[in-house]
């Protein structure tokens, strides 16, 4: 067998040999992909002044980034599971480091947005084949612990963009942000061409070109709507329009993918339980981290008068906790422990328990911070505890050969999910500080701006408070449940599958009873070699 199979580089126990230094090198490309989400945010006052730069320079800076990348995730991963996914991490390290370079050396708002479109590809590249290679170069003893370091890396790097962001721009000029990216994608390049051992599937199926293309349309389309619906209003035509091509380009890509042999996506999986559990629970997740840590980073600086980096400060222990329990191996002991179900359940309902918190304790004019913090710690825990869980029964749905799928679904998910967490839980927010105060401007900062005095500033102040508590409540009400039924989906196809080990156990041995009976004429299988006694 060549290095080309999905089995390649393993060795009897736990792994391939260097797997733990393979890991190493594929979280900090993760994490360097993953800081690039969010690190740009702080830098916006910067590039307002030194580049001139509009407010709709400034969306698409930000969001070409994820435009691009979440749009060609199960592009990419199908392209690494037929070419191997050690050429395109490769490929993707690279076009990351050449976008930043070309990012950070930018001297126009357009040289800039087509820059992080380009890291955008890298970024999908990157973000698929990491987490294949993990399935690859680890064996199911291990396996849940190095994805929860996998996950851990994923949402440190989602959490700590504006925190590592502020730090840069306290010493450096903008540019700086995406430049320190060179040396990681240089020295992450270096290690992955020496390191990382070659798979790919095995089969060499047909590319799927039509389904390439749909899916790229179909969710550039679909993210595109829910980027820019807090923007223009969620029943603007600049939303509904592009919402209505991705619905229909997503629909006639599952009807492509039922009808031809050689899906790039198999729409199969969907009738797997355990699979479509992992699927909910995942986009849970980030629709409760997402769209928490987008208003609460507005709550910190125009409400409470936070400066960013304080505010990104104030952010950290929902990382910090993530961090703690997944490297310390908390985590995955307890999911190891409990099983995938449990897990979920208990880890979704801390998210829950931590968005009321934050609701209900920290989401006031007043400063107090006890209350947010109880609620990001709550949170942290929840997600260190289910993400590792979602991502192997997510994973583990798939066969090896199309790991690469298996991790673009999984990338998806989470942009997916953050992007719904910010519109749901946004359009609440909105909802109701529009219920409570008549104003012209369309964004919180303009209306302070604008406000004639003190009073009317606090009474401004207080109806986005009480917006955001709202908010939060709705997002924990729908984490809760959805993880319960999430859950729910999980333990029944647990028992499914152990019900058909069961039977496929008592088959074989009595298959091999009754051939060890024949081979020793007359005497009976159930002597002492007798495998199901054995077992």
């Amino acid at each position: 067998m060549t290095a080309s199979t999905a089995t390649s580089g393993r060795v009897a126990t736990g792994g391939h040999p260097q797997r733990w230094l393979i890991l190493g090198v594929i979280c900090l490309a993760q994490l360097t992909v993953l800081l690039d989400n969010t690190v740009l945010s702080v830098a916006i006052p910067s590039l307002t002044t030194e580049l001139h730069a509009s407010t709709s320079d400034i969306q698409w800076m930000i969001n070409a980034y994820s435009l691009v990348q979440s749009g060609l995730l199960l592009t990419a991963g199908n392209a690494a599971d037929r070419y191997g996914r050690k050429k395109l991490l490769a490929l993707g390290l690279a076009l990351f480091g050449i976008g930043s370079l070309t990012a950070g050396l930018a001297g126009s708002t357009g040289q800039l947005i087509a820059a992080r479109a380009g890291m955008g590809i890298g970024g999908a590249l990157l973000m698929t084949t990491t987490l294949a290679v993990v399935m690859q170069i680890f064996d199911d003893s291990q396996r849940v612990k190095a994805i929860a370091i996998w996950a851990t890396i994923g949402s440190l790097g989602f959490a700590a963009g504006p925190l590592i962001g502020g730090v840069i721009l306290d010493h450096y000029w903008w540019g700086m942000i995406f430049l320190i990216n060179i040396p990681v994608a240089v020295i992450g390049l270096a290690a992955v061409l020496k390191l990382v051992p070659e798979s790919k599937n095995p089969k060499g199926e047909r590319p799927d070109l039509l389904g390439a293309l749909l899916s790229t349309i179909g969710m550039t389309a679909l993210v595109y709507a829910i980027i820019t619906g807090p923007e223009h209003g969620w029943t603007s035509a600049q939303v509904l329009i592009p919402a209505a091509i991705g619905i229909a380009v997503l629909g006639a890509f599952a009807a492509w993918e039922l009808h031809i042999p050689y899906p790039m996506l198999d729409m199969h999986f969907f009738r797997n339980q355990k699979f479509v559990g992992a699927v909910a629970g995942a986009i849970l997740v980030m629709l409760g981290m997402g769209g928490s840590l987008f208003l609460l980073t507005q709550h910190l600086q125009f409400v409470l008068g936070y400066e960013p980096l304080e505010a990104g400060l104030r952010m950290t222990p929902l990382a910090l906790t993530i961090v703690v329990l997944n490297l310390s191996g908390v985590g995955p002991k307890l999911v190891m422990k409990i099983g995938t179900a449990p897990a979920v359940a208990g880890g979704l309902t801390l998210v829950a328990a931590g968005l009321t918190s934050i609701a209900l304790l920290g989401g006031g004019t007043d400063g107090a911070y006890s209350g947010m913090l109880l609620g990001l710690v709550l949170m942290g825990a929840g997600i260190a505890l289910t993400s590792p869980a979602m991502a192997n029964a997510i994973m583990s749905s798939i066969p090896p050969e199309k790991a690469g799928v298996g991790a673009g679904i999984n990338g998806t998910l989470s942009e997916f999910g953050n992007g719904l967490g910010v519109a749901i839980l946004g359009a609440v927010l909105n909802a109701r500080f529009a219920a409570l105060v008549t104003v012209t401007a369309t964004s919180l900062p303009a209306a302070l701006a604008a406000a004639s005095g003190t009073a009317e500033r606090q009474k401004i102040a207080d109806a986005f408070a009480t917006g955001l508590q709202t908010s939060q409540l709705v997002g924990a009400v729908a984490v809760f449940v959805g993880g319960l039924l999430a859950a729910a989906l999980l333990s029944r196809a647990e028992r499914a599958e152990r019900r058909a080990a069961a039977a496929n156990g008592a088959a074989n041995g009595a298959a091999s009873g009754s051939a060890g009976g024949s081979a020793n004429g007359s005497e009976p299988a159930g002597g002492s070699e007798d495998p199901v006694s054995a077992a």
